[in-house]
């Protein structure tokens, strides 16, 4: 992979260069993409697009980190990873509905997703702190993925 196509997969096509707060904007921009996936393809979609991303994000990010310090902020397609996590939990639910509750849905993941990224508990430190290089870039962002997935789906039993 040439150096400009590792940057343009890592700042998920120029996203991470937002000038404020690139993370939030990138897992901000993540959402029509998972808008698409979840309601046209639901849960397989979801999981196919978090494995694609992963195995995409994966030597482009490695590529990325050869010219610059570990984790960057204007590498965000780890967040595009990890805010995938956060719905497939409710992806069936998501699928072919657009409604209020879907809307909360994908507002409350967001934050969520957002909450436990900038928060960092444990593994997500672990994964940001102690696994220099492009898997633990990503790491940290499944991490907080699956924190803001099981808070989701209990979100989703409680309230829906």
């Amino acid at each position: 992979m040439n150096k400009k196509t590792a940057y343009l997969i890592s700042t998920l096509f120029g996203a991470g260069y937002f000038p404020k707060a690139p993370g939030t904007f990138g897992s901000l921009v993540s959402l029509p993409i998972i808008f698409v996936v979840c309601y046209g393809f639901g849960f397989i979609g979801l999981l196919a697009t978090v494995i694609i991303a992963f195995v995409i994000a994966m030597p482009a990010v490695k590529k990325v980190l050869t010219y610059t310090e570990h984790d960057p902020s204007f590498i965000v397609i780890d967040e595009f990873v990890g805010q995938s996590v956060t719905f497939l939990p409710v992806a069936v639910i998501l699928q072919k509905n657009i409604s209020l509750n879907s809307f909360i849905l994908y507002v409350t993941g967001f934050v969520l997703f957002r909450f436990f990224d900038v928060i960092k508990p444990y593994p997500v430190s672990y994964a940001d702190q102690k696994i220099k290089n492009a898997f633990g870039v990503i790491l940290d962002d499944i991490f907080a993925g699956i924190y803001s997935a099981i808070i989701l789906k209990i979100f989703t039993v409680l309230v829906f």
